[in-house]
C-alpha cells in the first residue's frame, strides 16, 4: 500500500523524539530468561509503565500540546480518555502552562481519576453506557474555543507514541517482530511507522482484548468497525473504534492484529509481578500476553514487546493476581 498520503511520516516521529528529549523518560528495556524460555524467542520488553504518568500516553500528549501555537495554548485543550491519555494531557498541559479539560467516564479507575485531578486538569465525568464522550468534548471545544486532542486519532499524538518504538530500535537494533498493545491504534500506528524506517524487515503485530476486537475487524475488513463498549479488564483498551487517520497507517505498516483473553492478561500480570518485579496494568499486558502464550509462530526470533502502562489500583491488581494462573 502507498504511504504517500498518510497523515504521519517517520520524519514526524523523529521530530517528536527531539521535542520529547529531556522531557519524556527514556524507559528501560527489560529482558527475562524465563520469558525467553516460555516464548522460545529472545524477547525485549520496552517498559512504558516507567514513563511519566505511568504510560506511553505522555509522549503523544506532550508532543501534541507543545506543537500548538501560542494562541491555541492560551485557549486551552480538551481531551477524552478513560485514564492514561487523561493523565498524559493533564501533566503535559501543566508543564506547558496550558489549561486542560478532560472528559472521563464516571467508572474510570479511581487512581486514574485522582491522578488526572492532581496534575491540575479539570475533569468532567460522563456515563460511558449512555453518553458519547466525543460529542461532549466537541461541545466543550466549541463553547470554549479550545483545541481537542483525541487519544489516538491525531497526527502529533501518533508521532509522539511512535517514539517508544524508536527508542527500542535505537537500543536493541533490528527486530524480527514487534508486538504492540492496541486500543484506538495510535501507539500501534506510530510504532509501525518507526519499525518500517528503523527495522524494515520487522513484522508488526497489534494485540487487543478478545472482547473488543474492533481494530482487528477494521484492519481485516478495510473499513472502520464500531462496537459496543467491550467487557474486559483491560480498561485502557475499551475503545469502540479506531480512528480515520489510524486505519490507513495500519494498512500500510501492520501485518495483523490478534487478540488475547482476560485470563491470559491476568496470567501475564502475575508473571510480570513474580518474575520481573514490575506492576503492569491489564491493557499494558496485551502484547506480552500474546508473545508469552505463543499466539504467533516466532521460534528463535528476536521479538520486541511494548509494555504500554502500569496504572492499576492495588485492589483491582490484587483481585486479578488472585485469579491468575501460572504459565504451564
Amino acid at each position: 500500500m502507498s504511504t504517500a498520503n498518510l497523515a504521519v511520516t517517520y520524519q514526524d516521529v523523529a521530530a517528536a523524539a527531539k521535542r520529547l528529549e529531556g522531557i519524556a523518560r527514556k524507559t528501560p528495556v527489560l529482558t527475562s530468561g524465563q520469558a525467553d524460555k516460555q516464548a522460545n524467542a529472545t524477547v525485549f520488553f520496552k517498559c512504558e509503565n516507567f514513563q511519566r504518568v505511568g504510560a506511553f500516553k505522555f509522549r503523544g500528549a506532550y508532543n501534541a500540546i507543545s506543537s500548538l501555537s501560542e494562541e491555541q495554548k492560551q485557549q486551552g485543550v480538551v481531551a477524552f480518555s478513560s485514564g492514561n491519555h487523561a493523565q498524559g494531557i493533564a501533566l503535559a498541559a501543566r508543564m506547558l502552562g496550558v489549561h486542560a479539560t478532560i472528559v472521563m467516564p464516571s467508572n474510570a479507575p479511581a487512581m486514574k481519576l485522582a491522578a488526572t485531578r492532581e496534575y491540575g486538569a479539570e475533569v468532567i465525568l460522563y456515563d460511558r453506557e449512555r453518553e458519547d464522550r466525543e460529542v461532549i468534548a466537541a461541545r466543550l471545544s466549541s463553547e470554549r474555543g479550545c483545541a481537542t486532542i483525541p487519544a489516538y486519532d491525531h497526527p502529533d499524538v501518533i508521532a509522539g507514541q511512535g517514539t517508544a518504538a524508536k527508542e527500542l530500535f535505537d537500543e536493541v537494533g533490528p527486530l524480527d517482530y514487534l508486538f504492540v498493545c492496541t486500543g484506538g491504534g495510535g501507539l500501534l500506528s506510530g510504532c509501525g511507522i518507526a519499525a518500517a524506517h528503523l527495522s524494515p524487515g520487522c513484522i508488526v503485530i497489534g494485540v487487543e482484548p478478545e472482547a473488543g476486537n474492533d481494530a482487528q475487524r477494521s484492519l481485516r475488513s478495510g473499513e472502520i468497525v464500531h462496537i459496543d463498549v467491550p467487557d474486559t479488564i483491560a480498561d485502557g483498551a475499551q475503545t469502540q473504534h479506531i480512528g480515520k487517520l489510524v486505519l490507513p497507517i495500519l494498512q500500510a505498516y501492520v501485518k495483523d492484529i490478534i487478540t488475547v483473553s482476560d485470563d491470559q492478561l491476568r496470567t501475564q500480570m502475575r508473571f510480570f509481578a513474580e518474575r520481573m518485579k514490575i506492576v503492569v496494568e491489564p491493557a499494558g499486558c496485551l502484547a506480552a500476553a500474546a508473545v508469552m502464550h505463543r499466539a504467533f509462530e516466532f521460534d528463535g526470533a528476536k521479538v520486541g514487546v511494548i509494555v504500554s502502562g502500569g496504572n492499576v489500583d492495588m485492589e483491582s491488581f490484587g483481585r486479578n493476581i488472585a485469579l491468575a494462573k501460572a504459565f504451564s
